[in-house]
């Protein structure tokens, strides 16, 4: 699962990149946002995101430096959002080392094509990391082998958790319930996934439910309290409030368009 990050000073259009694209669907989960380019900076220092997509024109730093100054630090591909087309810019962004452009409003097609190939060159590349290790010590080779299953092993309690958050966040759901299911603690499960996605399993929950339920108001055939039900909020009050937490926009608002 590739750890995206989203660098875009205008509240909407990230809010919008983070909650409408099917970021699941493409194998990847956003760890991080930033509305300007000194704080995806920080962000990326912190968080070390596989890819981080950014806007050109950002308050305090620029998208093309912020990658260009975190490259200095953190491997990670990255794709530049940008209506510009002046030579300058591009010039720009290839000697800060950008990955790849994508024009705004970002197509959601193009995107999981793009998130796909650089996660196969991420991929690649890790691999032959890899390969370069073992070369450099055939004596070390039998405990990066454990190191690498041992991770594996770790890890795959929150491929399962994320699992039955996309098959069951309808239903009532918590990282207790989820933990039994696995025969893990729910201490040890938590902190696991803290450490894989970079969010707390609640705020993971949240916000996938949110998600889900923007592609239910989007159809426009549920009322907003039908939507709540079944995306998992028990309590109508309790999911407006979460919803205009991660859109900024109430559930009603949010359907007028406003």
């Amino acid at each position: 699962m590739l750890r995206v990050m989203i660098a875009e000073d205008e509240d909407i259009i990230r809010k919008g990149l983070i909650y409408t694209m099917d970021w699941m669907g493409m194998d990847c989960v956003v760890v991080a946002e930033a509305a300007n380019g000194q704080d995806g900076l920080s962000k990326i220092l912190e968080h070390k995101p596989d890819v981080v997509l950014a806007d050109i024109c950002m308050p305090f730093m620029d998208g093309i430096e912020m990658i260009k100054e975190a490259s200095k630090s953190v491997k990670f591909k990255s794709i530049l959002l940008t209506s510009y087309a002046e030579f300058e810019y591009a010039r720009r962004a290839i000697s800060a080392g950008v990955s790849e452009y994508l024009l705004k409003p970002v197509d959601e097609e193009k995107l999981a094509v793009l998130m796909k190939r650089l996660g196969e060159e991420i991929a690649n590349s890790r691999q032959v990391e890899y390969v370069m290790e073992q070369a450099e010590s055939d004596a070390g080779i039998m405990n990066l082998e454990y190191y690498i299953q041992l991770d594996l092993s770790e890890n795959k309690y929150v491929t399962k958790a994320i699992q039955e958050i996309k098959s069951g966040y309808g239903d009532k759901l918590s990282v207790e319930s989820i933990s039994d299911n696995l025969g893990v603690s729910a201490s040890y499960l938590s902190r696991k996934f803290k450490e894989v996605t970079g969010q707390t399993f609640l705020d993971f929950l949240n916000k996938y439910r949110i998600s889900q339920a923007i592609v239910l108001l989007n159809t426009g055939q549920y009322r907003i309290g039908e939507v709540s039900d079944a995306t998992g909020f028990t309590d109508y009050k309790h999911f407006c409030a979460v919803f205009k937490k991660y859109t900024l926009k109430s559930p009603s608002k949010f359907m007028k368009g406003v």
